[in-house]
C-alpha cells in the first residue's frame, strides 16, 4: 500500500506527484542520500537529500532500519546487473517486510512486482538506458509490475539531455551521480549534449557555478554546473507536465541523441502503454511541428474513432475542403466562404494534416480545435500517406451519393486522387487556382445546384449523435438520442428527452458531451457502451477517491465520462485516472463528480 507518494497531475505516462515526507518533494525530482557530506555533489545544488540506504545484502546481512518520515528509506536489498539470469534473481530474491515509514525496494525489470512500497529503485538501469528498444521494454515491464501509484527511481543515469525523455516514459526519481561523474571527467553537460571543458570559449549558462570566469572554471565547477543544469531541466519538465505540453517539448528534445530519438519512437509504437495513460482531451494546444506528431496517441485515437465509430447521417453529397489556420474551422474566413457557397446542401468534411479528416459535427472535438500546424504549403510523403489512409477508411465506412473535392493542388489534390483511384470512386473537382477565388466558389455552388438543404434541427441532432458515437462507441448516438430535442445555441447545445428533461450538454471547450443524472441512467439502460466505476458504501461529493473504488472498467481513460455507482449512491462525472490505475491506487482522486443522488 502506497502511503507516502501521491500523483496530482498526469501527462501521458509522465506524472507530477509528491513524495510526502516531512518536507515534501515534487516529482519528477532529483534525489540523493541524506547522509552524504556533499563530496560528490555540487555545493548548493538543487538536490533533495532525502534517501537513506539500509545497505546491500551481498556482503553481509543488514538490520532493518527504524526509518522516519523525514526521508525515503531504501530497504536492505540485493541488486542485479542487467542481463542476470532469471533463476539467479529468483534464488537471491529478498523478502521485504512491511514497514510504517516511507520506503523503497530495489527491483529489476524482470523482478518488478508489488511489494507495498512507496518507491521502486531499479537495478541495472545503466544496462538499458542508452538503447531505445531496451529502455522501452524495461520501463514497460517495470510499470506493469509495480503499483500505478508508486514512484519509479532510475539511479545513475540522468543527464540534462535525457531527463525529459525519462520523465515522459514514466520515471519519477533520478539522482545527480552521472552528472557529477561527467563533471569530474571534464564534460560540460547541457540539454542538447556535452562538451569538453577545454573546447569551451565561454560558458553557455548563468547558474551559480558558471559565474566563474571560463579560464578559472575547473572540474569541480563543472560538476556543480552539471547538477544545476539537471535540476533546472527537471523543473522545466514539471512545468511542461502542468501545462500538458511535455510531448511537444520531447519531440524536439529527443533529437539531440540518437538513442533518445529511438526510445521516443519506440514508445509511440507501444500503443497500449501510452494510450492507457493519455487523456481523452486536454486544455493545451498540440504543436504539430514534426512528423512525429502523426504518431501521437491523440492524433491516432481521433483518426481511429472517426473511421470506426463515427457515422454520417446526412443524405446529401460530401464536400471535402481544406482546413484553416483558425480553429474551429467554421469561424475562419475561408470556411465562411465555403459555407456561403454550400448553403447546407452538402455535408462538409475538412482534410488536414496531422488530424486526417474532420466531419463538420466534430470540429470542436479534441484535438480538432486544439492543434496548430506549421504551414508550408507542402505535405511530406508521410503526411500524404496518413491523410489518404484516413480518408480511404472514412469513405469505406460512409457512403455518399456524390463526392466533391473543393481542395487546392498542394497535397490535398494528391490525396484525393490517390483515394479516388484506390476506391474506384469518382471525385468532382471544383477549384480553379485557389479554393476561395470567385470562380472556384462559383463552381462549388453550381455543382450543388438542385441539392436539397438540410435543416438546422437535423444539423443539431446529427451533431449530438455524431459526438455520442465518437465519445462512447459505434451506435451510441442512436441508442442514446433517438427521440430527443435540442435547446440553446451551438456550440452549447442541450439535449432533452421527449418529456423535456435534460439528458446532456455539449461542452464547447473540447467538443464532448456531459450527462445529467437522467442522461446517465439512460446511458446505463441503453445498448451504448458504458464506462462504470463501482465504489464502496459512501456518497461522493465533489470527487470519489481511489481508496473508495471497488472496480473500474479497464477502458476508462482520464477525461472519460463515467457512471459512478455504489450501495449508497448513483453519480456521474469524469475520470481523473484510467480504470486500471483506479483499481490499483490507494491515494488520489479517481473521479470528479458532477451530479450525485443518494440511494
Amino acid at each position: 500500500m502506497t502511503d507516502y507518494f501521491e500523483i496530482h497531475e498526469r501527462d501521458g505516462p509522465a506524472r507530477l506527484a509528491e513524495l510526502r515526507l516531512d518536507e515534501p518533494v515534487r516529482t519528477p525530482a532529483l534525489v540523493s542520500e541524506a547522509e552524504q557530506d556533499g563530496g560528490d555533489l555540487a555545493p548548493g545544488a538543487a538536490v533533495n537529500r532525502v534517501l537513506s540506504d539500509a545497505g546491500n545484502l551481498w556482503p553481509e546481512e543488514r538490520e532493518l532500519p527504524e526509518g522516519d518520515e523525514s526521508r525515503l528509506t531504501v530497504l536492505p536489498h540485493r541488486a542485479f546487473p542487467s542481463g542476470t539470469a532469471d533463476e539467479v534473481q529468483d534464488s537471491f530474491a529478498v523478502d521485504h517486510p512491511e514497514v510504517d515509514y516511507p520506503n523503497a525496494v530495489v527491483v529489476s525489470p524482470d523482478t518488478a512486482t508489488d511489494h507495498g512500497a512507496d518507491a521502486y529503485v531499479v537495478s541495472g538501469a545503466q544496462g538499458f538506458v542508452g538503447h531505445g528498444a531496451a529502455f522501452r521494454e524495461a520501463i514497460v515491464d517495470l510499470r506493469e509490475g509495480i503499483p500505478a501509484d508508486a514512484a519509479l527511481y532510475l539511479p545513475g543515469v540522468a543527464t540534462p539531455g535525457n531527463a525529459a525523455v525519462l520523465a515522459y516514459a514514466g520515471v519519477d526519481l533520478v539522482d545527480p551521480h552521472r552528472a557529477v561523474v561527467k563533471g569530474t571527467q571534464g564534460k560540460y553537460l547541457t540539454t542538447d549534449g556535452e562538451a569538453f571543458l577545454e573546447d569551451l570559449d565561454e560558458l553557455p549558462c548563468a547558474c551559480p557555478a558558471c559565474r566563474t570566469p571560463v579560464d578559472e572554471f575547473d572540474r569541480e565547477d563543472c560538476a556543480a554546473h552539471n547538477v544545476n543544469a539537471l535540476a533546472a531541466e527537471l523543473a522545466r519538465v514539471r512545468e511542461r507536465i502542468r501545462a500538458g505540453r511535455l510531448r511537444d517539448y520531447v519531440e524536439g528534445q529527443a533529437r539531440h541523441e540518437q538513442w533518445l530519438t529511438a526510445a521516443f519512437r519506440e514508445f509511440d509504437q507501444q500503443w497500449s502503454y501510452v494510450e492507457e495513460r493519455t487523456p481523452v482531451f486536454r486544455n493545451a494546444e498540440i504543436a504539430a511541428t514534426t512528423e512525429d506528431t502523426l504518431r501521437r496517441v491523440e492524433i491516432q485515437r481521433f483518426a481511429d474513432r472517426v473511421t470506426t465509430r463515427y457515422r454520417n447521417r446526412f443524405d446529401n453529397p460530401l464536400v471535402l475542403v481544406p482546413c484553416s489556420a483558425r480553429k474551429p474551422y467554421s469561424e475562419s474566413q475561408s470556411h465562411g466562404q465555403f459555407q456561403d457557397a454550400i448553403q447546407f446542401r452538402a455535408h462538409t468534411v475538412s482534410m488536414t494534416s496531422p488530424i486526417g479528416v474532420v466531419p463538420q459535427e466534430l470540429e470542436l472535438t479534441y484535438p480538432a480545435q486544439q492543434y496548430d500546424a506549421a504551414v508550408t504549403g507542402r505535405w511530406s510523403a508521410d503526411e500524404t500517406e496518413f491523410v489518404a489512409s484516413v480518408l480511404r477508411r472514412y469513405l469505406q465506412r460512409n457512403e455518399y451519393p456524390r463526392v466533391i473535392a473543393h481542395v487546392p493542388d498542394e497535397g490535398y489534390r494528391e490525396v484525393c486522387e490517390r483515394v479516388e483511384s484506390d476506391l474506384g470512386v469518382e471525385f468532382e473537382y471544383t477549384v480553379e487556382d485557389h479554393p476561395t477565388t470567385t470562380e472556384s466558389l462559383g463552381n462549388l455552388s453550381a455543382t450543388l445546384s438542385g441539392e436539397l438543404k438540410f435543416s438546422k434541427r437535423e444539423r443539431e441532432h446529427n451533431t449530438v449523435r455524431a459526438i455520442a458515437d465518437y465519445q462512447f462507441g459505434p451506435g451510441a448516438g442512436d441508442a442514446l438520442f433517438d427521440e430527443v430535442s435540442t435547446q440553446s445555441r451551438y456550440p452549447k447545445l442541450r439535449v432533452h428527452d421527449a418529456d423535456g428533461e435534460q439528458l446532456a450538454a455539449m461542452v464547447p471547450q473540447y467538443g464532448l458531451l456531459a450527462f445529467t443524472l437522467a442522461g446517465a441512467r439512460r446511458w446505463v439502460e441503453s445498448d451504448a457502451p458504458t464506462k462504470r466505476v463501482a465504489i464502496d458504501g459512501f456518497v461522493p461529493h465533489g470527487s470519489a477517491l481511489a481508496p473508495g473504488v471497488v472496480e473500474a472498467d479497464a477502458d476508462v481513460r482520464v477525461g472519460d465520462e463515467v457512471v459512478i455507482e455504489g450501495p449508497k449512491a448513483f453519480a456521474v462525472g469524469r475520470a481523473e485516472m484510467s480504470g486500471p490505475e483506479m483499481r490499483e491506487s490507494t491515494r488520489g482522486v479517481a473521479c470528479s463528480v458532477r451530479h450525485v443522488e443518494e440511494k
